[in-house]
């Protein structure tokens, strides 16, 4: 068998040419992967709400011709120049973002947010030469979020590349590169309950009830969840949910309706919905003394965060976290091994699984709210 390495590879690939129109599979060159990047073979695939999200280009900045794809499981075909730690085999999971190790974020415990490596959703091309490895027919098409994992083949910068136990299985652990790691981290890495407490989730999506889940782990003796999909209640006792809240039930403020039913408000909530009224909802439903709330969601750029400066002054806690707080190289792993030893479930999350050919019925089945998490199978 000929060897790849060094080569132009020709494969499938699902290529958006425009803004909410259905993915095309085209056959499409991806070049052999330049310093500090390493080429990879995607084997599974998931739709994660954020590529619907820059898909659909409603308020981003259109960029097309484009492969999307970031949530993923794959191996090693060939690695470029300087890179040492990942060789051709080697079981990967890609993540949106990434750890360069050497700036002060990599450096300290404190912070996840790679100067080099942080998520940038404009980017299309590798920092290494500000060109694309992919192409059709010479014409170059654009990267997303340092993945394209709607690829038989990519390209990433090795910083963004997890490797992990190669007895996983890439079917299921391919979901924790994105959403289901910062829901979970969210909760387990940040909110971090205490055994007993009461923790509210907004928002009963992927990452949602990965919150829930890490909330359950914890010991957390009642999850209320808070949705405005009354489809997904069901699904979210599965994770632990205990209670449930559709904020168009009642004629009164979430939080309100929350500090009543939990004598003063809930010790932990974690916002997952990018809706900056929720994340101000999150915020005021803990309890003064101790509570804490995490924001998770992305909001709108123009969104502001309003409330009354006594909040804090009560002695309540505002915080924030991107991928769950989670080092993608040094703490992916390790969720990993949390799967394997059977801590953590993964398949719960699975809802659909398809193949390749069929890629544009994920995307249905996210804009109709239905299930969590499709595995896209690229062999097929």
């Amino acid at each position: 068998m000929s060897s790849t390495v060094g080569q132009v590879i020709r494969c499938k690939a699902a290529v958006a040419w425009e803004a909410a129109k259905p993915l095309s599979i085209e056959e499409v060159e991806v070049a052999p992967p330049q310093a500090n990047e390493v080429r990879l073979r995607i084997l599974f695939t998931s739709l994660c709400h954020t590529d619907v999200y820059f898909w659909e280009a409603k308020g981003q900045t259109p960029l097309f011709p484009r492969i999307y794809g970031h949530e993923a499981g794959g191996i090693v075909e060939s690695v470029g120049p300087g890179v040492t730690d990942l060789q051709p085999g080697d079981h990967v999971l890609p993540v949106f973002t990434g750890e360069c190790g050497d700036c002060r974020h990599c450096k300290t415990e404190e912070s996840n947010m790679c100067d080099l490596l942080r998520i940038n959703t404009d980017r299309g091309v590798m920092l290494t030469d500000g060109k694309s490895r992919f192409s059709i027919n010479g014409k170059p098409i654009y990267h997303f979020l340092g993945g394209s994992t709607f690829s038989e083949y990519t390209v990433c910068h090795v910083g963004t590349v997890a490797k992990i136990n190669p007895a996983a299985p890439l079917d299921k652990v391919c979901i924790l590169s994105c959403g289901i790691s910062t829901g979970l981290g969210a909760a387990l890495n940040v909110a971090k309950p205490k055994k007993g407490h009461t923790v509210a989730v907004f928002g009963l999506g992927a990452v949602g009830l990965a919150a829930a889940e890490g909330a359950r782990l914890s010991g957390a003796s009642r999850i209320i969840g808070v949705d405005l999909n009354p489809n997904r209640f069901k699904e979210a006792k599965k994770f632990g949910v205990t209670d449930l809240i559709n904020p168009k039930d009642h004629d009164k403020p979430v939080q309100q309706v929350i500090i009543e039913m939990t004598d003063g408000g809930v010790d932990r909530s974690i916002e997952c919905t990018g809706n900056v009224q929720a994340m101000i909802s999150a915020f005021e439903c803990v309890h003064d003394g101790w509570g804490v709330a995490v924001l998770v969601g992305v909001p709108s750029k123009d969104d502001e965060f309003k409330t009354h400066p006594m909040n804090l002054l009560n002695e309540r806690t505002l915080k924030g976290t991107f991928f769950g707080n989670y080092k993608p190289r040094t703490d992916l792993p390790g969720v990993v091994e949390k799967y394997m030893n059977k801590e953590l479930e993964v398949e719960k999350f699975i809802t659909h699984s398809i193949p390749f050919s069929e890629i544009n019925k994920a995307f249905d089945y996210m804009l109709k709210g239905e299930g969590l998490r499709c595995i896209i199978r690229m062999e097929g």
